[in-house]
């Protein structure tokens, strides 16, 4: 999940409302609304997203560990070359979730990745260009993405720090607050 964050016990830390028990705490405190600018994260965000749909994001991080092993740890490459073995094997897989047009979905998204990088050299540069959650769905759905409506892709950006969603008051909305005017997301 990534580093722990320890806090003086003596001044109270606000936090966004939803980070109330592990492992959101943890995931709120290190990961989200940190801008993510790695291709293989991207990716793994976009899929875990996608998983999460009609779900909690607490599922989905308990099973993060086993979604990184299964999908070998979010390779778009090897994800991009899973067939219908893998996609049999995965259905069996009780850590992660078995739903079958996510898993789908999964590798179909690993090849439109591809795709975009051959086209913007990066699925960084590509999805970086967008601010409106709308226009980024769309052009996802039109290069063939699936999982990716508007709801998943407010999440995606908001995870990724595309958009700083921090509630106002958390302590972390400052921080990356601070952190763009030093240096700036891109």
């Amino acid at each position: 999940m990534g580093r722990g964050v320890t806090v003086p016990a003596t001044r109270r830390v606000v936090r966004c409302a939803w980070a109330t028990r592990e492992p959101l705490l943890s995931y709120h405190d290190v990961e989200w609304g940190t801008p993510v600018h790695d291709d293989q994260r991207l990716f793994e965000f976009l899929i875990l997203e996608g998983m999460q749909a009609g779900l909690s994001w607490e599922t989905v991080l308990r099973k993060r560990d086993a979604f990184r092993r299964a999908f070998v740890r979010f390779e778009p490459g090897k994800v991009a070359r899973f067939s219908s073995k893998d996609v049999a094997r995965l259905m069996k897989d009780e850590s992660i979730i078995r739903n079958r047009a996510k898993i789908e979905a999964a590798i179909g998204n690993a090849k439109a990745l591809l795709v975009v990088r051959k086209e913007f050299g990066t699925f960084d540069a590509y999805v970086w260009k967008f601010t409106d959650k709308d226009a980024l769905s769309k052009d996802l759905k039109k290069r063939g993405f699936r999982f990716i409506g508007p709801t998943i892709v407010e999440s995606f950006v908001q995870a990724v720090g595309i958009r700083n969603d921090h509630e106002r008051g958390c302590y972390r909305r400052a921080e990356l607050t601070r952190a763009r005017t030093v240096k700036p997301a891109r």
